[in-house]
């Protein structure tokens, strides 16, 4: 390829390019680059003429990539990583002046736990810094920050790769909820009781609840098969059902206690034994350095684990 190719080259190809890579799929790809399909298809077309390539090849459902395209995977991997790099920076970072934009990763249960007390220090301490949420995928949440499409993720992902940071926050436990006008409040509350009655049971998904599916397999398998009465993928969900039935819902504790006053529902404790959910801060290595990645960490530690500093 000449120079003039070369040239004509720009970082949001290069990162289509990555995108596809990684994804082998136009249409996933237009959804982590949150483009349109016929977008990423002209984009691929004028890649295949600079690289004087076909890059990808169909074969099936699936787009398999050409050898010149698996041969320039890494080195892209690399000239991204050094183009965010630059923009990165190593002086001191003042937030109160910062009008920075931070992508966050969250469930449905992390955006009601960590966005209200977030934002409400943002407007004390940073009023110009800006907050996107982005509804977590557990199967996309290693690419969006290897990517840089997200700064952080919040939430409990025991199998995360390796070459991720993380930093633990806080461990929570389960509650299980009911209406305050349910006819057996008291008796549900002991085991017997609490297997005897009807339950909703959260299943948990791709979407960020993936370290739930243990404490759903104790549950479901103590819980009789004719005493459940709905499967629903959401917590919020589930508690809201609860909240007008006589359906008992188990929540991560926290999540209880949030939507108990607001729903009319009473929290107790779960009394069949489950597991903790550790919930951490996760980022990719190419912001570790970065001083307002660093400053945002810092807070949301301060935030929710209560005390201590990250090193």
């Amino acid at each position: 390829m000449d120079k003039e190719a070369y040239s004509e080259l720009s970082l949001r190809e290069l990162r289509v390019l990555h995108a596809l890579l990684q994804q082998r799929s136009i249409t996933r790809t237009a959804e982590v680059m949150e483009m349109t399909q016929p977008s990423i298809s002209k984009m691929l077309r004028r890649l295949r003429a600079q690289f004087s390539d076909p890059l990808f090849v169909r074969n099936g459902q699936a787009m398999q990539p050409t050898a010149k395209a698996l041969d320039i995977a890494d080195r892209l991997r690399v000239l991204l990583a050094a183009a965010d790099g630059l923009r990165s920076s190593a002086t001191e970072f003042d937030p109160a002046r910062s009008d920075r934009r931070f992508s966050l990763l969250l469930t449905d249960v992390g955006m009601i736990h960590f966005l209200p007390p977030l934002i409400a220090r943002l407007a004390a301490v940073a009023p110009d810094i800006g907050v996107r949420a982005v509804p977590l995928d557990a199967r996309q949440f290693e690419y969006r920050l290897e990517t840089g499409e997200a700064d952080l993720a919040f939430g409990a992902f025991p199998k995360a790769a390796r070459h991720l940071r993380r930093q633990r926050l806080y461990f929570d436990s389960y509650s299980s909820v009911l209406r305050k006008r349910h006819p057996r409040v008291r008796k549900c509350q002991s085991l017997a009781g609490f297997l005897a009655e009807r339950h909703i049971l959260v299943t948990g998904s791709e979407t960020g609840h993936a370290a739930h599916g243990i404490a759903h397999r104790v549950l479901a398998s103590a819980i009789p098969p004719t005493n459940v009465m709905l499967r629903v993928p959401s917590f919020i969900a589930g508690a809201i059902v609860s909240a007008e039935t006589d359906g008992i819902v188990t929540l991560p504790a926290n999540l209880a206690r949030r939507l108990a006053p607001s729903l009319g529902l009473i929290a107790f404790d779960t009394p069949v034994p489950l597991p903790r959910i550790e919930i951490a801060q996760f980022w990719h290595e190419r912001y570790h350095r970065d001083a307002g990645h660093k400053w945002l960490r810092n807070l949301a530690f301060e935030l929710f684990s209560g005390t201590g500093r990250q090193t």
